[in-house]
């Protein structure tokens, strides 16, 4: 049996449990690559709740680190980044340890490749005395825009904490892709928007879409129905302490749902997710809303609501809420930023609403009966065109540096 060449892969959270946006994508690369390479992983552990699941992860790996990060105390260090004229989110990741393992670990087994999940972990492949064969980034989002959309919304002085934010990852952003053999991202809407902010990158560029496992987000599944009889449920589910959903959530329960519970009181709206801020915690004291928390499944929450809401107004990449919802084969309306690159058609796969009335005209269409089959087509949609099998092949190529005969969005970034 041939032996596996050792990748070095940066990860800004330990890419496990899956039960996030970026954890479902770095967990399934890892365990991809792991057919093919011999892993030395360094991570960071932001959340106590995942250091039970690190032997889960050790499994994939040759040799791994997973360093403590305390968000409160990362916050204060990325403040430095102010004086010295730097991107926050660098100061934040930064770790003397980490940088010490990555050179050893480097130089003790002659790690010649790299794969680096998200913008700020690459800081620790640039490092003096580093050189690599092989270099590819996922920045799976183009996470500077993101941080324009979050200050069109902010007052002052958070709106130019944000904007000044945005500006220099961008060009951070600029630099990284160009010092990589290929810079990859989520979608093809996100690697559209980063070659024209990175021109001179643009040929380095490429995408690989998000899977869904449709053998476990399936609505055959034996699962208990986590609603009280009678109840007509919508849900919407995710991370309630990321920024972009907190304000959905927010959105949703004061501008939509009134509108909807005020003609149909056993209507009720459910938030799902883990650590929920505090303002979507107090959306629980309004009539027929729920906050569960982090619940140990969400898939019953999917299988027996009336439909799924993906209510975003900022958003970069792709929501994998949206895909679990259409596994589910359940009615998901969505903005149409929370559409992005996710090829769904409106009123075929799913329902497009930006405007509150938009919204509520939509709900009552589905509670009246309404596009009753737009679930079956929503799960054969994500079962043709998301499957892990067949987009993380092409990261492989990427590593190892072939050249395919058949260029695909992603296999394009190799060709550089």
């Amino acid at each position: 049996m041939a032996m596996k060449i050792p990748l070095l892969f940066l990860c800004h959270r330990i890419p496990y449990p899956p039960n996030k946006g970026d954890k479902i994508r770095s967990f399934h690369l890892l365990h991809h690559l792991s057919r093919h390479f011999d892993i030395y992983l360094a991570t960071f552990v932001d959340d106590p709740q995942d250091w039970p699941w690190v032997p889960e992860v050790e499994k994939y790996c040759a040799d791994s680190l997973f360093v403590r990060l305390h968000p409160a105390i990362a916050r204060a260090r990325s403040l430095l980044g102010l004086a010295s004229g730097q991107v926050l989110s660098l100061p934040y990741y930064r770790d003397a340890r980490m940088g010490a393992w990555v050179r050893e670990r480097v130089a003790q087994h002659g790690i010649a490749h790299l794969l680096v999940f998200s913008a700020a972990m690459a800081q620790y492949a640039l490092q003096p005395k580093l050189s690599f064969q092989r270099r590819v980034i996922d920045f799976v989002d183009v996470d500077s825009d993101k941080w324009q959309q979050y200050a069109h919304r902010k007052r002052w002085p958070m709106n130019w904490l944000y904007r000044r934010e945005g500006r220099l990852l961008l060009a951070y952003e600029q630099e990284v892709a160009s010092a990589f053999d290929a810079a990859l991202f989520v979608s093809s809407a996100e690697a559209a928007l980063f070659r024209e902010l990175a021109p001179r990158a643009a040929p380095k560029v490429g995408y690989y879409n998000n899977g869904v496992n449709t053998e476990y987000f399936t609505p055959d599944a034996a699962l208990d129905n986590p609603f009280a009889v009678g109840e007509r449920a919508l849900v919407f589910t995710g991370a309630m302490d990321y920024w972009p959903n907190i304000d959905a959530a927010l959105w949703f329960a004061r501008d939509v749902y009134p509108q909807l519970r005020a003609a149909d009181p056993d209507l009720r709206f459910y938030v799902v997710g883990s650590s929920p801020d505090a303002r979507v915690s107090r959306l629980s004291r309004l009539p027929g809303i729920s906050v569960t928390g982090r619940v140990d499944d969400v898939r019953p929450y999917l299988r027996y609501c009336r439909a799924v809401v993906a209510p975003m107004r900022i958003a970069r990449g792709v929501q994998n809420k949206v895909l679990e919802g259409m596994a589910m084969a359940r009615p998901v309306i969505v903005t149409t930023r929370g559409l992005e690159g996710i090829d769904a058609v409106h009123g075929e796969h799913v329902l497009i609403a930006d405007t509150a009335r938009q919204y509520a005209d939509c709900v009552r269409q589905v509670l009246g009966g309404a596009h009753a089959d737009m679930g079956v087509r929503a799960r054969s949609r994500i079962s043709s065109h998301f499957s892990w099998d067949e987009n993380l092949p092409e990261v492989v190529y990427l590593l190892s540096g072939e050249k395919p005969a058949v260029q695909t969005p992603a296999r394009a970034a190799a060709s550089a």
